[in-house]
């Protein structure tokens, strides 16, 4: 009986030693999360020292990235082509690594990028660059031509432009409006998030959804980041959070998909009614559909099967939601260290790992970002016929 007491007080030791040893954060040493192993064949398609990448398009096998500047001032191109292990501005230097002249000419902190369905890139540029007002100009949704580096569309945004604005993400549907129509996601510095509207052709612009459920954040949505559980505190911010932030199209462009980024809902409108200025932003609020959970996402993407490509910062991780509804665990990495930006084509899936988790302001003014910073990319294939 003594030799059995003795074993289970052994046993409950070795149990409060692994307690114990739970309950400490793991040190962050390196750019990989110290929390979660690896699965699924994850590819390295950029290693980059500086600046910190986040809107991603992959256009011809050419991979484009935007470096904002909305969370700090760097030096460098805020829009490139990695190219040859090197980032080369584009379209031009004077576009795209510019810091004087006319800010409506030039890009100033791009953030969010796509492509169209004929192969054109679009950025949707937030204006803004830490410790200044967004200047007169500076917030706009751009159109370019990957192939001659043409600027085909500049609609600055003013009407629906707030001066605490966060233009974050962006879809251009092809298929309404005579130059197509631009779908914003403005997750807002200042806790006023909604969707923007931009008809490309006229420059026509308004904010929908303002405070409604599907582009706020949820008061008490929690995180697990690093190690740490994390709870949303908009007083207090430990981790990226905000209001509408991921956004993606269907492949046919009737619906858009869309999600606050502190929130695991998913949630769809049909563009042809999105894009109809006469319909009020109270009876699109009617047609929001609520999809379920997808995660703890960030960006949103589309491949041409209709599947939809989740990042899930909390898993480390890459999710696909089919046209059902269901979903499956496509690659979790260490290394997905707040997985932002993501593209799909019909080969692989694209995923910038930004560490956004790590700046400063969430950190009691300390930079736990670990360079290099990585895009990766997991092949993908067309769905099975069984």
């Amino acid at each position: 009986m003594k030799k059995l007491l003795s074993l289970f007080m052994a046993g409950a030791v070795c149990v409060t030693v692994v307690s114990s040893a739970q309950a400490a954060s793991p040190a962050i040493t390196s750019n990989l999360d110290p929390a979660f192993g690896a699965s699924g064949k994850v590819e390295i398609a950029a290693s980059i020292t500086a600046p910190d990448p986040s809107g991603i398009a992959v256009v011809n096998n050419r991979l484009f990235l935007t470096f904002p500047k909305h969370d700090g001032d760097h030096a460098g191109p805020v829009l490139a082509e990695w190219k040859d292990g090197q980032l080369i501005p584009f379209p031009s230097s004077a576009f795209a690594e510019s810091t004087k002249g006319d800010p409506a000419s030039r890009l100033i902190s791009p953030h969010g990028m796509t492509a169209d369905t004929q192969g054109n890139i679009w950025v949707i540029d937030d204006g803004k660059i830490k410790g200044h007002p967004i200047p007169a100009g500076g917030a706009k949704v751009v159109g370019i031509n990957p192939s001659t580096g043409q600027i085909i569309a500049s609609v600055v945004l003013k009407d629906a432009l707030l001066p605490d604005s966060h233009m974050n993400d962006l879809r251009v549907d092809l298929t309404h409006g005579a130059k197509g129509t631009a779908f914003v996601a403005d997750s807002s510095f200042g806790g006023h998030p909604a969707l923007v509207v931009v008809d490309i052709a006229t420059g026509q612009q308004r904010r929908v959804l303002a405070g409604h459920v599907s582009t706020m954040p949820d008061k008490g949505y929690q995180t697990v980041l690093d190690g740490r559980v994390l709870h949303y505190d908009p007083k207090h911010p430990t981790f990226p959070a905000g209001g509408a932030d991921g956004i993606t199209l269907s492949t046919d462009s009737q619906t858009l998909y869309y999600s606050p980024l502190a929130s695991r809902r998913l949630y769809s409108l049909p563009t042809a009614k999105l894009a109809d200025f006469s319909v009020s932003s109270d009876e699109l609020a009617q047609l929001v559909v609520d999809e379920g959970e997808k995660g703890a996402a960030d960006g949103l993407a589309t491949d041409p099967w209709n599947r939809i490509y989740t990042t899930a910062a909390d898993h480390d991780s890459i999710f696909r939601r089919s046209p059902d509804g269901g979903f499956e665990l496509i690659a979790s990495d260490p290394r997905f260290v707040w997985p932002d930006g993501i593209f799909a084509d019909s080969q692989y899936v694209y995923v910038v790992l930004g560490q956004w988790s790590r700046l400063p302001r969430l950190h009691d003014g300390q930079d736990l970002r670990k360079p290099p910073f990585l895009v990766a990319k997991v092949s993908i294939a067309p769905p099975s016929s069984r």
